[in-house]
């Protein structure tokens, strides 16, 4: 099981086009801070219908989009 699967179960959830999220935010859903490895499991979001838009490290925040509507 993925690090990141409650960040996946609740961008499923949402079912948005698009959704920010805050670093904290992702802290709290997966119990993990956020770090480098983000950029490795980024690629499991794929599987759900999702890919990660942006990282803002300036204003520690996510841009999550729904790859089809």
């Amino acid at each position: 099981m993925s690090k990141y699967a409650g960040l996946w179960e609740h961008l499923q959830k949402q079912g948005t086009r698009s959704l920010w999220l805050t670093f904290a935010e992702i802290q709290k859903l997966t119990g993990t801070p956020m770090d480098h490895s983000f950029l490795n499991y980024k690629k499991e979001l794929l599987n759900i219908g999702y890919q990660v838009k942006k990282i803002s490290l300036k204003d520690n925040v996510v841009l999550f989009e729904r790859l089809w509507s």
